[in-house]
């Protein structure tokens, strides 16, 4: 790409640039502190994005899940295919969840808001955020369609000249469980885009502009060029690289040839299996697509903040149908469990160019829910999104666990407590699982949940890596695998489950994979690992060669 000399001196870009991620940041801590429900509130499940004029995205909140913000740009495009710019007004709101428009399945609601100045649109300010019900059958795995999932509103208004549209809160509110919580947040961020939209016209007359455009085009017409130039610096070629996943009722294959050619990288999933009736395990392409460009920044431009001037040398395609592209109206509420394997396959295919950049692949997402009714406690629903431990890289053992591939936190025991029927027996890290290496996987870990409920309520659980653990790289072993137990009985399968006064459920997230040969990895990061508990002294002698 050729380009002319900078519009912006680069101080004033800088600064220019963090005052917008910081209007960025203050919808995110805004977004959780007017939150209603623990999916937004405290598991962080949802992601908030400035665009430009042209709904191009500009940035993102830090703590925002990069998926969320890389799709973003791509729905509002969609809403303003059917909502032009010109027949929007101040006050305006606009809404989806549609799984093909935004981000691939119901649960997630789009809200995007645009940001008048001097009587035209200056920016877009938009939230995804994943709320506690749609309707729907109560599960995560099983279904046939899309419609057993829940409701689904194409894109409409939310408000219109700044007040709500009633039939749409209406709709929304009569097809789920717990209104109040969902309404609760779609409205919370509403106010949070109010306050965004103040910042922006202030940041505008506090510099003197009519517009962001020159600004916007200098933010991303310099990330391209850096990205461009990072690529440029590999070898031409091209690699194919594939996984196995659990599935559901049968294992999956994803599947890319990764190709470099100048300054542009391609990402095909021809041969990746095709898409499934009985399992809602499907992902409309937003969703690999945004995550197949994830680990491609996070290797190639680590320190430039997102924008979608990084995504214009990345060309993904996937055949329609397939797992990875699935064709409405498949099932897709449990599409996390292919996204959980496209950032390992990206590394795979790239580590005989990138080995120390690529990260083993990490102990993998784990969420339980609860619903219910409770003289103590009322009509709740309560979401606890765990993860395993992150996989290792040349660099840095696996962390213990934490959320990857992207942002989000686990429901602190006292909120589930204090809102569910539920106790927390035991929660904490399993010892040998994570996948031994010259770098060590990070460890898994265990729950132990027991009902307290006056009468049986609902526990659904979408595990994943039960069959096929994180497989480890470069000589390194592979992590744990993921476990579930009701009453002491294995569960393998996985529709809404009944959890009764007394029940205990056992939870055992997977660990993370390892990096290079165990035999290499020094004695005293051994012994360490023993005495944080990480792993035991027979593991050590065995596996290590270490005597402890």
């Amino acid at each position: 790409m050729s380009r002319t000399a900078p519009r912006i001196d680069p101080i004033t870009l800088e600064v220019q640039w963090q005052r917008l991620i910081s209007i960025a940041d203050e919808i995110d801590n805004a977004t959780i502190r007017t939150s209603f429900s623990t999916i937004v509130g405290e598991s962080h499940d949802f992601g908030c994005a400035m665009m430009d004029q042209d709904a191009n995205g500009l940035c993102q909140a830090q703590w925002s899940p990069p998926q969320f913000c890389t799709m973003l740009p791509i729905t509002t495009k969609h809403m303003l295919a059917r909502y032009p710019k010109e027949t929007l007004r101040p006050g305006d709101i606009l809404i989806t969840n549609d799984p093909w428009l935004g981000s691939t399945h119901l649960p997630d609601y789009n809200v995007v808001t645009p940001v008048f100045h001097k009587g035209k649109i200056v920016a877009f300010v938009g939230t995804v955020a994943h709320v506690q019900d749609v309707g729907g059958h109560r599960g995560d795995l099983e279904a046939v369609d899309m419609f057993q999932e829940g409701t689904r509103v194409m894109p409409t208004f939310f408000y219109r000249d700044d007040r709500p549209v009633e039939i749409v809160h209406e709709m929304i509110a009569a097809n789920c469980r717990v209104p109040d919580l969902v309404m609760g947040d779609l409205n919370a961020i509403v106010g949070t885009h109010r306050v965004a939209v103040r910042r922006i016209q202030e940041f505008l007359e506090d510099y003197g502009l009519d517009d962001i455009r020159l600004l916007s085009t200098e933010i991303m017409d310099r990330s391209e060029t850096a990205l461009r130039a990072a690529i440029a610096a590999l070898p031409d070629g091209e690699n194919t690289h594939e996984v196995t996943g659990d599935g559901y009722f049968e294992p999956f294959t994803l599947r890319v040839k990764i190709t470099i050619r100048g300054d542009e990288m391609f990402f095909d999933y021809a041969g990746t299996s095709p898409q499934v009736r009985n399992a809602a395990i499907n992902a409309a392409f937003n969703m690999t697509y945004s995550t197949t460009v994830y680990p491609i920044k996070c290797m190639l431009a680590p320190r430039i903040p997102n924008n979608d001037g990084l995504v214009r040398p990345l060309h993904v395609t996937a055949p329609e149908g397939c797992i990875a592209n699935a064709r409405f109206p498949a099932p897709v509420k449990a599409r996390a469990k292919v996204m959980k394997h496209i950032p390992p396959l990206i590394f795979g295919g790239l580590a005989p160019l990138l080995a120390g950049e690529v990260i083993a692949p990490a102990g993998g997402i784990f969420p339980f829910r609860f619903y219910g009714d409770d003289p103590r406690y009322g009509n709740f629903a309560t979401s606890v999104l765990p993860h395993g431990g992150t996989g290792a890289m040349r660099g840095a053992d696996g962390w213990p666990p934490v959320a990857y591939p992207h942002n989000s936190f686990i429901t602190p025991t006292e909120i589930m407590e204090l809102r569910t029927p539920v106790l927390m027996l035991r929660k904490q890290m399993i010892p040998d699982s994570g996948g031994p290496g010259w770098r060590r996987g990070g460890p898994g870990q265990e729950f132990v949940l027991r009902c307290i409920a006056e009468e049986p309520i609902t526990i659904t659980i979408r595990p994943d890596l039960m069959k096929f653990a994180a497989p480890g790289i470069l000589g390194g072993h592979d992590g744990r695998r993921g476990e579930v137990f009701l009453n002491g009985q294995r569960v393998e399968r996985f529709p809404p489950l009944e959890f009764a006064a007394g029940d205990e459920c056992v939870v055992r997230v997977p660990g993370g994979a390892g990096y290079g040969d165990p035999k290499t990895r020094e004695p005293e990061r051994v012994r360490r690992d023993v005495e944080l508990g990480y792993v035991s002294k027979e593991a050590a002698k065995q596996i290590y060669g270490v005597e402890v």
